[in-house]
């Protein structure tokens, strides 16, 4: 049972590295379902999805929505799928081969362009799921012949047609010693090839290239190429550098690029040469480890470090946490020598560390795999969420006096409240983790967004502060016999308190109840509380059938535990109903990047709201501020729109906005002004004061 219930505390860190190790196996996205325009008419567009042998996609996953605002969509009609039983969604339906589906739309005359939002997803037979994919398809509706079919072929070169030079501007400044801001950018009716941009400098140059990170391109139906991403917006890009020497000195810059015209000529491959000044900066070795001796990678690095371990410590006060360290408290109130507490102190010490480093790894192997991840990234999977809530149920139960197993908690074999032995000690070292993620404690966002951008050896090395920052309270009393000896001494009093210490379990079990039934809808909800039910019946029988043991018991056991985890299992069946961000509610609208532009456009300044229902600190600020009469009157005054985004599921969009303020997880505040300009990023815990300041000029 130990290792049952180990193994569920531990879930979304095993999966993730999991996957992450098999990512070499895998074709690259646009190779397992490339996607091709097989007709254009008027009103209707025929999309194809190409699907590599060995791969599926989910019909369920796989929608259309459209990116002009004058074009609306008829209801997608997607063919039958062959029926599949999918070990995360249930009962599905799914597509091999291809999948061939017609869009209908209606436009006013003269739209010139169709833009499409696709978004799919698919998987492979070995057993490894791609993210959701979320694609922009810019599809041209120019002119028709007599059957209505849009023509999309090229037209010969005329007097219009652009130099090569005025149709693509390339330019480049330096951003900082280690990085290169490069901007290129098409004429109207022009467009570059994004897998046709490269940049390259000489062997002797002092600094190697990085790998550039380039913007989100548009799918268009290319006459030479098929389908494939182009820019025709400014693309700007980011270009790492590796330097090789710390002297300041220039930089040749080979830029290569191809491009068209739209309905028109294509130009052959072009490059441009840029010669740029780089100041001093820091080295990378050969073996590309990071040279940690270097002063401007030790004024990030070590104020990181210290941030980590005052955000693990402050974590110990988090209220996801209090509840699992009660456990700790008993058990070092009953330690009878100083080596009796230096052992509690050491094996919980040892599970915090080791889950840290376990969950810092998964999170940068996913990140390094171009998956977005971040802080309390498996609070976004139902079965940990549900998981977690019959465990808290469980312990709140046990801790209550409904059953006692063996001599204590789970079959570990030793008590966690009474004679915690190292196995004991360790998994509340592990479950304290697990409930810390979706907490956010302060300095802990400044170190993490240093974590995700910086070498691996050094992010791993933020994650171990963060996990001794964690354990250190319990580490000092471990060792200081001092501070031991004021701990109260064992007596009848602690039964009581553990009674007491049962209702923080409840409350964690409720909170996270709540997030499923978020999740999971309210039929969802139902079917875990079924779960829960059936869980409390069972272990309650178990207590009972120790004063008389036999078969018949036993079975009564066995077929409420079964009745308990087949509830369960249907709860995680349920489909899921969505984003719990309408698109309005009492002082807010939902976030998209589209509403964000548009706004920006308008001139109207602008107030973005990150959160997540598993995040403490978000509702924690919703309550005191956010969803306060006194803030709507603000947002009035300040003439704000106020956006939220929901990332309680994982949505791209809401991750590449994170990704850009380098912000690991939620809450992430952004407050944009009346004009053009930069967002301001707020701090996470938020007052009135903080609000009125950050919009009021």
């Amino acid at each position: 049972m130990n290792r049952i219930v180990l193994c569920l505390a531990l879930l979304s860190l095993s999966s993730a590295s999991a996957r992450a190790a098999s990512e070499a196996d895998l074709l690259p996205v646009d190779q397992a379902y490339p996607i091709s325009i097989d007709a254009v008419r008027t009103d209707s567009v025929r999309i194809r999805w190409g699907i590599a042998d060995g791969y599926y996609l989910y019909k369920h996953r796989t929608a259309i929505e459209s990116d002009n605002p004058e074009v609306t969509l008829e209801p997608l009609q997607l063919p039958a799928g062959k029926p599949y039983r999918d070990e995360f969604f249930g009962d599905v339906e799914t597509y091999r081969k291809e999948l061939v589906t017609t869009v209908r739309f209606s436009a006013p005359d003269g739209t010139g362009h169709l833009l499409l939002r696709l978004q799919y997803q698919g998987c492979a037979d070995i057993g490894i799921c791609y993210p959701p994919q979320n694609k922009r398809l810019r599809i041209p509706l120019t002119t028709t012949d007599t059957d209505g079919m849009a023509v999309l072929g090229l037209d010969a070169a005329d007097d219009s047609t652009l130099r090569e030079q005025d149709a693509f501007r390339v330019e480049a400044i330096v951003g900082d010693a280690g990085s290169l801001l490069l901007k290129l950018t098409p004429a109207e009716g022009y467009y570059l090839y994004r897998d046709k941009i490269a940049f390259s400098t000489s062997q002797d140059a002092i600094a190697e290239l990085g790998k550039a990170k380039l913007p989100e391109a548009v799918w268009y139906p290319d006459p030479e190429f098929g389908t494939v991403p182009v820019y025709f917006e400014p693309a700007e890009i980011v270009l790492p550098l590796q330097r090789k020497r710390t002297k300041a000195g220039t930089l040749q810059l080979t830029v290569n690029y191809q491009g068209c015209k739209e309905n028109g000529i294509c130009y052959p491959p072009m490059k441009k040469t840029l010669t740029l000044g780089l100041p001093a900066g820091s080295t990378v070795s050969d073996a590309g480890a990071v040279d940690t001796k270097a002063p401007a990678m030790l004024l990030q690095w070590l104020p990181a470090l210290l941030l980590a371990l005052l955000g693990g410590l402050i974590l110990n006060l988090m209220p996801c946490v209090l509840p699992v360290l009660s456990f700790k408290a008993m058990a070092l109130a009953k330690a009878n020598t100083p080596g009796h507490a230096r052992s509690h102190a050491l094996w919980y010490t040892s599970g915090v560390m080791s889950s840290f480093a376990a969950l810092g790894i998964g999170v940068l192997a996913l990140r390094s795999a171009g998956q977005a991840m971040g802080w309390g990234f498996q609070l976004q999977q139902p079965i940990i969420v549900g998981g977690l809530a019959l465990l808290m149920f469980g312990i709140g139960l046990m801790m209550s006096g409904l059953f006692n197993w063996g001599s204590g908690f789970a079959g570990m074999g030793q008590s966690l409240t009474e004679k915690s032995g190292p196995t004991g000690d360790f998994f509340t070292g592990v479950l304290a983790v697990v409930v810390a993620s979706p907490c956010t404690a302060p300095f802990m966002g400044s170190a993490l967004a240093f974590a995700f951008t910086a070498h691996w050896l050094l992010a791993l090395s933020v994650f171990l502060a963060l996990g001794l920052g964690l354990a250190l309270p319990f580490l000092l009393i471990g060792f200081l016999p001092g501070l031991a000896g004021r701990l109260p001494k064992p007596g009848a009093w602690m039964d009581t308190l553990k009674h007491w210490l049962a209702y923080p379990m409840y409350l964690t079990a409720v909170w996270l109840a709540w997030v499923f039934g978020n999740q999971k809808g309210v039929d969802g909800l139902a079917l875990l509380l079924l779960a829960a039910t059936m869980l409390a019946a069972a272990l309650w029988w178990f207590e009972r059938q120790k004063l008389n043991p036999n078969l018949r018991a036993k079975a009564i056991v066995l077929a409420l535990g079964v009745l308990a985890a087949a509830s369960f299992g249907a709860a995680l069946q349920q489909a899921q109903p969505g984003a719990t961000i309408s698109t309005q509610g009492k002082n807010y609208e939902a976030f998209s990047p589209q509403r964000l532009a548009e706004l920006r456009a308008q001139g109207t300044p602008v107030f973005v709201d990150m959160t997540a229902d598993w995040c403490i600190t978000c509702k924690v600020n919703e309550k005191a501020v956010l969803h306060t009469d006194a803030f709507t009157q603000l947002l009035r005054e300040a003439g704000t729109v106020y956006l939220v985004g929901d990332w309680t599921n994982q949505d791209p969009a809401i991750s590449a906005y994170l990704d850009q303020y380098d912000t690991p997880g939620v809450p992430l505040y952004v407050v944009y002004p009346n004009g053009p300009g930069e967002g301001k990023k707020l701090p996470q815990l938020l007052t009135l004061d903080i609000m009125r300041d950050a919009l009021v000029p």
